[in-house]
């Protein structure tokens, strides 16, 4: 995955700056955090589930261990958790929070880091969804730290949450998924073939969406190396006020209602488009015929994940701002929530208990972005903001 360290540029951050001091409008607050709970080795959680009026956050949990990326609640309200191996020790990739503690999910065999068992165990999952069957989705990156991966690690494992079992592995072919890739988010349209289909953003390589067969496990790429997928030619995040150059390419995914039209967009970039679903499930389109399908939706803040809900509208974090924001489906954008705490606004989720989970977890302040030096000051958070709307479920 290309990435690139804080240069500096002096012209660079005079762009940056001023596309980025322009914030959204609307209201935001918050309810007040509590103290942090102690550092432990395991991924540490304390949670609190307290309902809160439309336009407030409330966190759900504090983790003071390894930094999540993912999050994911069943229509039980069974709360998934990912932590992928970038650096921190990470005992468990995947958990299940349960009494206020992240327990591994299934278990801690599948979860033990084994490079010479890749398909096996779980290398480092970057994102966990429960799809409208109620089976969470494991998306196995295989590429710990960055590193690049081989074929067995990059993988998309289903567990069924009645049984907690596993039951089903699908891996990726390295013409799909090949070694310098960074598979990063995922969304189901589960009215598609046998079994449905998935479609998962690849922020690394040459980025683009990637289209999976549930029932075959036949994968296929396309957009890849499409302006809409890549990172933006000289982007610089202007984040802690500071200028930091980076190269992500597409990232954040969401689904329309009416299961037309996939959102997505690089993470380095402030743009958003969107791509025909039903070009995108054909096999047989070519890269040409998908791309011609695209739409280019304008400009929005610089946002990881994207998601949607019932009511046809999108989410994403506003990482130059500490915001979460809400696009309606006029096109307008307006801030639902804002502060501090809300540093790097990661994974985002609509449940079915009417509520928006995010996950706050201060991504941009690692170590490997800064020469060595890990500004990251825990907890990272999991909030969640009522939206009077459920998440889009297409079965």
């Amino acid at each position: 995955m290309k990435r690139r360290t804080v240069l500096g540029t002096t012209a660079l951050a005079v762009a940056a700056a001023s596309l980025a001091t322009t914030q959204l409008t609307g209201s935001a607050s918050a309810a007040h955090a509590g103290p942090a709970v102690a550092a432990h080795a395991a991924p540490a959680v304390t949670t609190r589930h307290t309902p809160q009026p439309a336009g407030q956050f409330k966190v759900v949990a504090r983790f003071d261990g390894a930094m999540p990326t993912g999050v994911t609640v069943s229509s039980h309200g069974r709360t998934f958790v990912s932590f992928p191996r970038l650096g921190d020790k990470v005992p468990f990739t995947v958990a299940e929070i349960r009494d206020g503690k992240a327990v591994p999910y299934p278990d801690a065999e599948v979860n033990r880091q084994d490079p010479a068992d890749l398909a096996g165990h779980f290398q480092s999952a970057q994102s966990v969804v429960v799809d409208a069957k109620d089976r969470l989705w494991v998306l196995d990156t295989g590429s710990p730290q960055f590193a690049g991966s081989s074929y067995g690690g990059p993988k998309l494992v289903a567990i069924d949450l009645h049984t907690n079992k596993i039951v089903r592995k699908i891996l990726f072919p390295t013409s799909v998924v090949p070694g310098d890739s960074y598979i990063n988010d995922v969304r189901f349209d589960l009215r598609r073939g046998a079994d449905g289909l998935a479609f998962i953003t690849d922020a690394g390589g040459k980025n683009g969406i990637i289209t999976v067969d549930l029932a075959t496990g036949h994968s296929w790429r396309r957009l890849a190396g499409d302006p809409s997928t890549i990172p933006d030619k000289n982007f610089v995040s202007i984040l802690d006020g500071k200028p930091l150059p980076n190269e992500f390419g597409s990232d954040g995914i969401a689904l329309s209602p009416d299961g037309k039209r996939l959102y997505y967009s690089p993470l380095s970039s402030r743009r958003l488009a969107s791509v025909s679903l039903d070009a995108l499930a054909n096999p047989r389109a070519t890269d040409a015929q998908v791309a011609a399908t695209v739409r280019n939706l304008g400009s929005k803040p610089q946002a990881d994940g994207l998601e949607s809900d019932t009511k046809g509208r999108l989410y994403g974090g506003d990482e130059e701002h500490n915001s979460i924001w809400r696009r309606n489906m006029d096109g307008t954008y307006r801030t639902i929530a804002k502060n501090d705490r809300l540093h790097w606004v990661d994974t985002l989720s609509v449940a079915s208990d009417g509520h928006l989970y995010a996950i706050a977890n201060q991504f941009d302040r690692q170590a490997l972005f800064h020469n060595g030096k890990d500004l990251r000051q825990k907890p990272y958070l999991l909030v969640r903001l009522s939206i009077d709307a459920g998440p889009v479920t297409l079965r």
